[in-house]
C-alpha cells in the first residue's frame, strides 16, 4: 500500500481559531490530502464524525464549548480513528491526560508544518499499514488507490464524486450509510437540496460496478435510509 492511497485518507480538523483551521488546512491540501472537514465547536466536531467516521482527527484542547480531552472520550463511542492533539497547552500534565485517554500524538502550538506532516503521516502508517486498498464487490474489484473499477479485466475510471462516495461507502461496508451522511461528506456542511444529485451519483457507480444495473446486488437501496454497499463473499470476485 502506497503513500497516495493514505493521502486519501479523511481528516477532521477541529480548532476554534480560523486562521489556523485556515493554515493546517492549506498545509495537509499542498501536501496531497484533498479530504479535509473542519470544525470549530466539540458539537460541530461530533456532528461531523457521525455523519462520516475520519480516518484521523486532529484536536485542540481548548474549544469553546467544551474540550478535546472530553471530546476524544466522546468520539470514542462510536470510532476508534487516531487522534492527533494540537494545542498551546503543552503542561507535562496535559500531554499525559492525551495519551492517556488514547490519543496517538501531541503536539504544541506554534510548530512546524513540516512535523506536522511527519507526524500525519506516521500515524496513518501505523494506523493502516495492513489495510487493503482493493474492495471486493460481486463481479468486479474497486482500487482506491487509482480510483478505478476493474471488471472483466477493464479499468472503469470513476468521477470524483464517484470515488468520494465510494469510499465513504466502503469505510462503513456491509452498513447502512444515510443519504444526510453521504451528502455530508460529499457536498459539504450544508448538504441539503443534494439528494437528486446523489441519486444520480449512485445510478452512474452502479453502471459502473454492477452487472445488471437495474437490479443490484453490490450497491443496494435501504428504502426510506440510505445505501449499503455489500462486499463479495470470499471467493465470489469475477474481476
Amino acid at each position: 500500500m502506497g503513500a497516495d492511497y493514505l493521502k486519501q485518507k479523511h481528516i477532521l480538523l477541529v480548532d476554534d481559531e480560523p486562521a489556523l483551521l485556515a493554515l493546517v488546512t492549506s498545509v495537509l491540501e499542498q501536501e496531497g490530502y484533498p479530504f479535509i472537514r473542519t470544525a470549530a465547536t466539540a458539537a460541530e466536531a461530533l456532528s461531523a464524525a457521525r455523519a462520516s467516521a475520519p480516518d484521523l482527527a486532529i484536536l485542540d484542547v481548548m474549544l469553546p464549548d467544551g474540550n478535546g480531552f472530553d471530546l476524544l472520550v466522546k468520539l470514542r463511542v462510536f470510532t476508534d480513528c487516531p487522534v492527533l492533539f494540537l494545542t498551546a497547552r503543552g503542561e507535562e500534565e496535559d500531554r499525559f491526560r492525551g495519551f492517556g485517554l488514547g490519543a496517538d500524538d501531541y503536539m504544541v502550538k506554534p510548530f512546524s508544518p513540516r512535523e506536522l506532516l511527519y507526524r500525519v503521516a506516521a500515524i496513518l502508517r501505523r494506523t493502516y499499514r495492513d489495510e487493503d486498498p482493493f474492495v471486493e464487490l460481486s463481479g468486479c474489484r474497486i482500487d482506491l488507490t487509482r480510483a478505478e473499477v476493474i471488471r472483466s479485466g477493464e479499468r472503469i475510471p470513476l468521477t470524483a464524486k464517484e470515488y468520494e462516495l465510494l469510499s465513504v461507502l466502503s469505510r462503513n461496508s456491509g452498513r447502512i450509510v444515510t443519504i444526510d451522511a453521504l451528502c455530508e461528506a460529499v457536498w459539504g456542511d450544508n448538504p441539503y437540496g443534494y439528494e437528486n444529485s446523489l441519486m444520480a451519483h449512485i445510478r452512474r457507480i452502479r453502471e459502473k460496478i454492477e452487472q445488471d444495473p437495474s437490479h443490484p446486488v453490490s450497491l443496494v437501496t435501504v428504502k426510506g435510509l440510505g445505501y449499503k454497499l455489500i462486499p463479495a463473499k470470499s471467493g465470489q470476485n469475477a474481476s
